[in-house]
């Protein structure tokens, strides 16, 4: 395949070429972000590409559709069995799709729903302004205790009771302490409303028994499949048997239209690699190397919010460094250690400036990192922070960057029975 394409297109091929070593010599920290599995991007880039199927399996309006039927009912299954869910729709594009057909399965136009700030680490889709979330339905915000970083479930249930939505939406991108859905079912159920939890980014985190799972709970579960679960890009939705049929028409064709074929294959695959046992023990270390790093940043002086974590990231409030998140992220990216600016709670700074950084250890964990890379890390990265004026100095420090995800691409000790190293490299 690569031989064709660099035959004929070779801009797009040299482009391709160079992401290629841009992943395999840099430390990559962003959460939402993860290295496939090889048989996954075999299955998107599959003749399943070519293959219009739109509707759902054995009610199709296309011919042709009975091994694409197959391929769906098996990632249907699969994603049911992971997650202990009465029904899957795993046609979604994106998280933002599997949000929105979620939503209007239940919701009209100004309609009030209740999900958690951006600005304290909910999602755009949890009923920003400036998304459809936020235009569409009469939105409400609660967030995280200023004095603690943590989620106040009493303030949470006074804003319930306030302003009575119909929806409420558990989740986050940038909160890195347990989310007790049960209080959510209980909040929610006091003041008559549906639940949907969002936990794209913890998904791997409850495949493997290492969250609490929302399944019991929540009316609805939506999910990407390309952070911890370490699928391709796509979404999904799971559901009470009872919203099964609203759900799928909001899917399609109430917000899509034929499904992305090679990507439910590549799903299909996710979904059974996480069934394996090894899978636990990968999400396992991702924990670990979390908390390790979360330790030694707090040794050297940084201020984590809410302390810790209990999950695969964690931000780091700059403040008392006296630089933003935007400096931070420019130093790091300049010396081949990759991250993302992210607001912390109360923030002042603008969002494309912030004061704090997300840390997120997926990634580097599927490339093969354990913990005491984790600490090399985190000392590389303060030893670049403190020197970011200094330009020989920062020269030196990406070297030893390479260096280091050369050593972590090597680790013999690393839970990587699928290959993972050979496409890293």
């Amino acid at each position: 395949m690569k031989k064709n394409l660099q035959n004929i297109d070779p801009k797009i091929f040299n482009l391709i070429q160079q992401e290629e070593n841009r992943q395999a010599t840099t430390i990559n920290l962003i959460a939402s972000e993860n290295y496939t599995h090889p048989a996954v991007l075999e299955a998107m880039g599959s003749v399943l590409t070519d293959k219009y199927a739109e509707g759902y399996p054995g009610k199709r309006y296309y011919a042709g559709c009975e091994f694409v039927d197959q391929v769906e009912l098996l990632a249907q299954e699969r994603c049911k069995k992971l997650f202990n869910m009465d029904h899957a729709n795993v046609q979604p594009h994106a998280g933002s799709q599997a949000n929105l057909a979620a939503y209007f399965s239940i919701l009209e136009p100004g309609d009030t729903i209740m999900g958690m700030s951006l600005l304290e680490g909910g999602h755009l889709t949890h009923g920003h302004k400036v998304n459809f979330s936020g235009k569409i339905f009469n939105s409400v915000q609660y967030g995280v205790c200023k004095e603690t970083g943590l989620l106040d479930y009493k303030e949470i249930e006074r804003i319930a009771e306030q302003h009575k939505p119909k929806l409420i939406i558990a989740g986050a991108s940038a909160y890195s302490r347990t989310i007790d859905f049960a209080q959510f079912a209980h909040i929610a159920k006091n003041v008559g409303a549906y639940l949907l939890t969002d936990i794209a980014h913890i998904a791997g985190l409850v495949a493997a028994g290492l969250h609490p799972s929302p399944s019991q709970f929540a009316d609805f579960v939506t999910s990407t499949t390309h952070k911890t679960l370490r699928g391709p890009r796509g979404g999904l939705i799971l559901c009470k048997n009872e919203f099964a049929a609203n759900v799928d028409r909001w899917v399609m064709p109430g917000s899509q239209g034929g499904p992305f074929m090679h990507s439910i294959a590549a799903k299909a695959v996710c979904f059974g690699l996480a069934l394996q046992p090894e899978f636990k023990d990968y999400q396992q270390q991702v924990i670990n190397n979390a908390k390790t790093m979360a330790k030694k940043f707090k040794e050297l002086n940084y201020t984590i919010v809410s302390g810790g974590t209990d999950n695969h990231l964690f931000i780091i409030d700059l403040r008392n460094k006296n630089m933003t998140g935007k400096d931070a992220e420019e130093t790091l990216d300049s010396i081949g250690i990759t991250l993302t600016r992210s607001c912390i709670p109360y923030d002042t700074e603008k969002p494309w400036i912030t004061s704090g950084v997300r840390i997120g250890t997926p990634a580097i964990t599927s490339a093969g990192a354990q913990e005491e890379n984790c600490i090399a890390i985190v000392e590389l990265i303060n030893d670049a922070l403190k020197n970011r004026e200094n330009s020989l100095k920062l020269k030196s420090i990406k070297q030893a960057v390479l260096e280091l995800k050369q050593q972590i691409l090597f680790n013999t000790q690393s839970y990587q029975s699928q290959n993972y190293k050979e496409y890293c490299l």
